[in-house]
């Protein structure tokens, strides 16, 4: 039969597409990212946890979560999604990310134990359920490396969480943080088993960049949710206009630097990479990067249209430059991974931000936001001339 455990590989004959289950899967992640932006514009506006250390709380939540999620793509674009053992896992993925998003605004107090015995619950369930439903089947070597790294980490996020001390527990999860993401780089190198990554037998490369794609597409609609609650909530004057379509205006530019060429070949790179699983770890990293940078821009997209006039506070500057920087940081990493080389307009686009951020100190919040969105425009208008001059470009991963 074909769903039985010796059959949890995909094969050719497997779809490529992401099934409904994991869609309905990213409807959690959704909320979760809702639940991060919510925290980081409390602390940029009502300073009660500070602005440094609540961005540095919001970061490892993130962190957490976007594991959860990178550890379940790459299980299902290696394995048959339609596998009833493979629903099960993404079922169990959906109930466990939903509990650590509702946990996410008290993420650093009163719900941090929730937080991390559910994330290290989930972490540690997964692998013992798939190896235990398949008979150790497809790898039990592979659990074995995941289960060593994840027992490692695991003591570091129960006992933060159950500690009062917010500073030893960001000590703690700090820690925590390092060792889950050296495992996922590195392929949880081992004693005697030494290290393999997710995959490396067969990765659905269509499938694989999809839900990149798409985790992508979410953070920019979380973006357009916070973009419409923040002017829904405002009195609609001139200026809180203008802040709402330039706002907007950013959003798009922000799909546009995406999916310009890189964005939308990630099947076609990973295919012709020499070591696709490296190419695919290399890519989930770039993608974080860029989310986060989503995220912190719609933060920043808050802040001027709520406040566009007046006084801009140093702080600020973080979601309104840092946001786009963190962005373009990320997809210049992707455009290596797919090219072998970065553009000179995003190196530009960067330098531009830095140049630019001690005169920005003395504009307005509405005032910033326009020179990051003249930089994102110059990086989108300088991506169109390129295209419009040169041959379509083929993906050569560099390795």
């Amino acid at each position: 039969m074909r769903n039985t455990p010796d059959r949890l590989l995909r094969s050719e004959a497997t779809r490529q597409r992401a099934t409904f289950l994991e869609l309905f899967l990213d409807l959690v992640f959704v909320f979760a990212l809702t639940r991060i932006s919510a925290r980081l514009i409390a602390d940029f506006t009502d300073g009660q946890r500070g602005v440094y250390a609540g961005l540095g709380q919001a970061l490892l939540l993130f962190l957490a979560l976007w594991a959860v999620w990178s550890v379940t793509v790459w299980s299902t674009s290696w394995l048959d999604p339609d596998a009833p053992i493979v629903q099960t896992v993404i079922i169990m993925t959906l109930v466990g990310a939903m509990t650590m998003a509702v946990a996410v605004p008290h993420g650093f107090g009163a719900r941090a134990s929730l937080f991390a015995i559910t994330l290290v619950t989930l972490q540690i369930g997964r692998v013992v359920f798939f190896h235990v439903a398949g008979h150790g089947r497809p790898d039990p070597r592979q659990s074995i490396r995941i289960l060593f790294w994840f027992g490692l980490s695991a003591p570091l996020w129960v006992v933060g969480g159950l500690v009062n001390d917010g500073t030893v527990r960001g000590a703690l999860w700090t820690l925590a943080v390092l060792v889950d993401y050296t495992g996922l780089f590195l392929g949880w190198p081992t004693p005697r088993l030494g290290a393999q990554r997710l995959g490396v037998q067969m990765i659905a490369a269509e499938h694989l960049a999809e839900r990149y794609q798409q985790f992508l597409l979410i953070a920019l609609g979380e973006a357009i949710f916070v973009i419409g609650l923040a002017f829904s909530g405002s009195e609609y004057h001139t200026d809180q206009t203008g802040g709402f379509v330039l706002a907007l205006a950013s959003t798009v530019l922000l799909w546009r630097i995406y999916f310009h060429v890189a964005g939308g070949m990630l099947g076609t790179a990973v295919d012709r990479s020499r070591n696709p699983a490296r190419l695919a770890t290399d890519m989930a990293f770039a993608h974080m990067v860029m989310i986060a940078g989503i995220v912190l821009t719609g933060v920043g997209f808050e802040l001027f249209i709520a406040e566009p006039l007046g006084h801009l506070p140093a702080t600020w500057l973080i979601a309104i430059f840092g946001g786009p920087v963190l962005f373009l940081a990320g997809r210049s990493a992707l455009e290596y991974q797919v090219f072998g080389r970065v553009s000179r307009s995003r190196l530009a686009s960067l330098l531009a931000f830095g140049l630019l951020t001690p005169a920005a100190l003395r504009l307005q919040p509405l005032t910033a936001g326009a020179v990051a969105a003249v930089v994102l425009l110059g990086v989108a208008g300088a991506d169109a001339r390129r295209s419009r001059h040169r041959s379509p470009e083929t993906p050569t991963p560099p390795y």
